[in-house]
């Protein structure tokens, strides 16, 4: 090492070892971790060079003085501490841990020139001093810069979030309104002054319990939750909302708030529920179509297998519907059918199912009835019903009805070996007469019927 090594020739021929300490402490700060290591280790080395490049210029007094208290005039091109502040502020650093880091680049270079020169005298003194303050001036300049960044930060967060037509609002701990943005307040018809300090509890909101339940798993989580909830605001707007709760951290990784963006999402909701429902629906009698009568067949059949209750499926063919038809038309066809699906739905409980498989082909799903003359009551109460004169294209229509009648798990135990049970059943009541109902019997693979 030369007895006369100025600072700034130090700091170039000592990089990597400095550079080493550097990286140790980088270490200890959070947001760091998640950089990487070549990045934070040209940073450094960055800001090293520039400094050793400031104690190889000639400095006046006036700058001397300037830069001891962190004022030296700017030439008008972004230093490297400047573009460490803004850089710090956008990877999450707090101030503290930006100004930290100036710490350990001045006690890892002043610790190894320490070491080399246990005496410092002369010019090299002088250097340690010029050192001091471009650190000095550095930490100044970057905190500047972090200060400018954040403010613009903030105008645009500001400005986003009032411009945002999605709620947004913070709820502290307690589960307390602490902010909330323009479309938050035009949703619930309240001035954010209301709002403030308010919980969803205190504003009546229906959805509170549920609200207030997640808000919980958050904080003890600190992970994110996505939810729905109904509700219909003051202000009148939407009906089906989704929301995002996200924990908010501080510099100590301990929750703090929560926040919650919400999305009106019921024209969205309303337009998949159509698509449902005409996919599992006839649309013209309103009834289960085949798909859906084949999925409510299947839990009935699980549920008769659990609970070991009696269940059974009619299988009913209208007579005289054809005629009907291609006499009066498609129109008197539709309306005869509708008017049909109406008496076969009065003829039933709510709990059981009516369906329209196609054409004049209905089914019904018969759950607890425990006598086979429970069943045959109800298929006769059809056969009655449909037996009345329609009033169709104003004029009396008159059909029947002919139903075969399936049970589980006696004819059937699987869903659709059931329905088809039954289907056979209604063939043979359809060739024995009008307003037949028949029975499926598997004893001798024959079907019993009765008028």
């Amino acid at each position: 090492m030369q007895m006369n090594m100025r600072l700034a020739d130090f700091i170039r021929a000592e990089m990597e070892p400095i550079l080493q300490d550097w990286e140790e402490f980088a270490k200890t700060i959070l947001p760091a971790r998640h950089m990487s290591k070549s990045g934070l280790r040209d940073h450094a080395r960055g800001m090293l060079l520039e400094i050793a490049d400031d104690l190889d210029t000639h400095q006046s007094e006036l700058e001397q003085a300037a830069k001891s208290k962190g004022c030296e005039p700017k030439d008008g091109e972004e230093s490297w501490a400047e573009v460490h502040g803004g850089d710090r502020q956008t990877s999450g650093f707090s101030v503290i841990e930006t100004v930290s880091e100036f710490r350990a680049l001045r006690a890892s270079v002043v610790s190894h020139w320490t070491k080399a020169y246990p005496t410092i005298v002369g010019q090299q003194l002088e250097d340690l001093t010029r050192f001091h303050e471009a650190i000095d001036q550095a930490v100044a300049e970057s905190l500047e810069q972090y200060a400018t960044v954040k403010e613009m930060e903030t105008r645009l967060f500001g400005a986003i979030l009032i411009a945002s037509p999605d709620p947004i609002y913070v709820l502290d701990l307690e589960s307390r309104f602490v902010y909330a943005n323009k479309a938050t307040a035009d949703l619930f018809a309240l001035k954010p002054e209301e709002i403030i300090g308010k919980t969803t509890f205190d504003l009546g909101f229906s959805f509170a319990s549920d609200f207030q339940r997640n808000l919980e798993k958050v904080i003890a989580d600190q992970s994110t939750y996505r939810g729905k909830f109904v509700h219909t605001f003051a202000s009148g707007q939407g009906e089906r909302f989704e929301y995002l709760l996200a924990p908010v951290l501080d510099e100590h990784r301990n929750t703090e708030a929560i926040v919650c963006i919400s999305r009106d999402i019921t024209e969205q909701a309303l337009a998949e529920e159509k698509i449902w429902h005409n996919a599992h629906y006839d649309l013209l009698t309103g009834l289960p179509n085949r798909r859906l009568f084949l999925d409510r067949l299947e839990q009935e059949v699980k549920h008769a297998k659990r609970s070991n209750l009696p269940l059974s499926v009619l299988f009913m063919d209208l007579d005289g519907f054809k005629e009907v038809n291609d006499t009066l038309g498609h129109e008197a066809g539709d309306r005869l059918l509708s008017d049909a699906a109406e008496r076969l739905t009065d003829c039933v409980r709510e709990d059981d199912t009516v369906a329209r498989l196609g054409g004049d082909e209905f089914t019904v799903i018969l759950t607890g009835a425990k006598q086979r003359k429970d069943v045959e009551l109800v298929a006769q109460t059809i056969i009655d019903a449909l037996a009345m004169p329609f009033h169709i294209a104003q004029q009396p229509v008159q059909i029947s009805v002919s139903i075969g009648i399936a049970f589980y798990p006696q004819d059937a135990s699987s869903p659709v070996a059931l329905l088809e049970a039954a289907d056979q059943a209604m063939y043979k009541a359809k060739k024995s007469g009008s307003s037949r109902m028949c029975y499926y019997d598997t004893s001798d693979k024959t079907d019993r019927c009765s008028a």
